[in-house]
């Protein structure tokens, strides 16, 4: 069944602001007496995945119209990186939601992490075969006997698209490369393993149009810019959990509608990290395929069914990452989007 798109007073008339004195009704444009104290607003931190660019837009949007602070909580944005993994912060507390992805949280999760996964961002993995129209890779296949570049950390991937697709591994030749076009563009290797949002669209601006194979039409299911909590918070902090994952709603609802104002509004609250707009408008674009569908339209934002968690397992298993149904936790979304 549709659920009817809330608008922000709705949506927000529907949580609860946490006060000092306790949880309170919160409309829109009128915060209750406590969250007018600068105080009453709970401090949260959002861990990233990354360095910041368009990629978490909708966090910036949440966070530049005070979604979440008319949600009752001051929110902290922390950059990830190739030196700040997205799980230690979130184990120990200084986090209170991760942006993470579900081979790494199952890989946390086999080590005694207590995680559960509340949201997946993108309903399709990002990954992508990339190659040049005048030797296109278009389906699986096409890999054999051809020869694509790629990190080696980024060989059970291809190894799990080969076994979902009958190919056979050993016929592609695997050549370790730098994350960079340079290789595709030079002739040295004939496709690359990247994300759709990122090598594509650098060669896009250099002039080039890249074909893209998405591993996940080919039945590569990992879900990617997942949300993750431990159970403690889910027992202990669900009223902050709840209104952050809210906030985020709302910022990547408004970001559906207008991603030019995205790009623009992640240059102007990060002028120093390099960006360049058209890029970053470019991949903003590029990405909403992968996080708005037909569920996402039915059941709303962040939604994740009870196939896509099947899926995931199977792929999952593939990767050698041993998961149950119970790693997923909905009841925060069916709450959130109870229109």
């Amino acid at each position: 069944m549709m659920i009817k798109t809330l608008s922000r007073r709705d949506f927000l008339g529907t949580t609860l602001a946490m006060g000092a004195s306790g949880l309170m009704p919160l409309a829109f444009g009128a915060r209750s007496a406590s969250a007018q104290t600068a105080g009453a607003q709970i401090p949260a931190a959002l861990q990233l995945s990354w360095l910041h660019s368009v990629q978490f837009a909708g966090s910036y949007i949440a966070q530049s119209k005070g979604y979440w602070n008319d949600l009752g909580l001051e929110v902290t944005l922390n950059p990830g990186g190739p030196n700040a993994p997205v799980e230690p912060p979130v184990v120990a507390g200084t986090a209170l939601i991760g942006v993470s992805a579900a081979d790494y949280t199952a890989a946390a999760v086999e080590q005694g992490a207590p995680f559960r996964i509340i949201g997946a961002a993108m309903q399709k993995n990002p990954f992508v075969i990339a190659s040049l129209p005048e030797n296109p890779v278009r389906t699986p296949k096409d890999l054999e006997g051809k020869s694509i570049g790629m990190s080696l950390s980024n060989t059970p991937v291809l190894q799990a698209l080969c076994t979902l697709n009958d190919v056979d591994f050993d016929a592609i030749t695997v050549i370790p490369t730098q994350y960079d076009a340079a290789p595709l563009l030079a002739g040295q290797v004939d496709c690359l393993l990247c994300w759709e949002t990122d090598l594509p669209v650098a060669m896009i601006m250099r002039g080039v149009d890249p074909v893209t194979m998405l591993m996940a039409d080919h039945g590569y299911a990992v879900q990617s810019q997942t949300y993750i909590t431990t159970i403690d918070s889910l027992e202990n902090r669900r009223k902050e959990v709840l209104a952050l994952l809210r906030g985020e709603i709302l910022g990547w609802t408004d970001y559906q509608a207008d991603t030019d104002a995205a790009a623009a509004l992640t240059l102007e609250m990060f002028p120093d990290a390099g960006l360049d707009l058209e890029t970053q408008r470019l991949q903003a674009e590029k990405q909403v395929p992968l996080m708005f569908s037909d569920v996402t339209q039915a059941q709303g934002f962040g939604w994740f069914t009870d196939e896509s968690i099947a899926a995931n397992i199977e792929t999952l298993g593939i990767l050698g990452r041993k998961v149950t149904a119970d790693l997923w936790d909905r009841s925060l979304l069916e709450e959130i989007h109870a229109g």
